[in-house]
């Protein structure tokens, strides 16, 4: 059996050092379980825009604009890179039905327009991308609101754990 000790200098998770006390140093430092939810809300939404590149400068002005903890929506936008890659398709296949045009997306395709005309092939692809942005303009509002009432009572039941804790008893 380990002795208390010995417990404490157990190799924290990744999730514990990079994820959970970030938000737990945050709530110590007053921010509200609301603008954490929010942060983390519009943090994973914005990580799900359908350009490539974007999302950290979208990450960044969102943070400013409204006053949210920039290390915290970089952080939610760089774990959410890889939900971001498997919904580039079906959000531009989504984009097909509000109009945008059908665009093959296997790369020897591609990489076959590209080389038979470069100003076409962008001009073909950004079709494609702005139905890619509509269909994530469509989706993103709901999955934002479902976030934060879904991260707002744990985050709740964490800064009070955590008031508990920082208090003399």
């Amino acid at each position: 059996m380990k002795q208390p000790e010995e417990a404490a200098a157990a190799p924290r998770s990744f999730w514990k050092r990079r994820v959970l006390d970030p938000i737990v140093a945050q709530l110590r430092q007053g921010t509200t379980p609301e603008k954490i939810a929010l942060t983390v809300a519009l943090g994973s939404v914005l990580a799900l825009f359908p350009i490539l590149g974007s999302t950290t400068a979208l990450c960044a002005i969102a943070a400013v604009a409204l006053g949210l903890n920039q290390p915290i929506i970089q952080l939610v936008n760089y774990l959410m890179y890889p939900v971001q890659l498997l919904l580039l398709i079906p959000l531009y296949r989504a984009g097909e039905w509000l109009g945008a045009p059908h665009l093959a997306l296997s790369i020897p395709q591609l990489v076959e327009r590209f080389k038979a005309g470069p100003l076409r092939f962008i001009g073909d692809f950004a079709g494609i991308a702005l139905g890619g942005v509509g269909a994530w303009c469509l989706t993103s509002p709901l999955l934002a609101a479902a976030i934060y009432l879904a991260l707002r009572p744990p985050l709740r039941l964490l800064a009070a754990r955590t008031a508990r804790r920082a208090s003399p008893v």
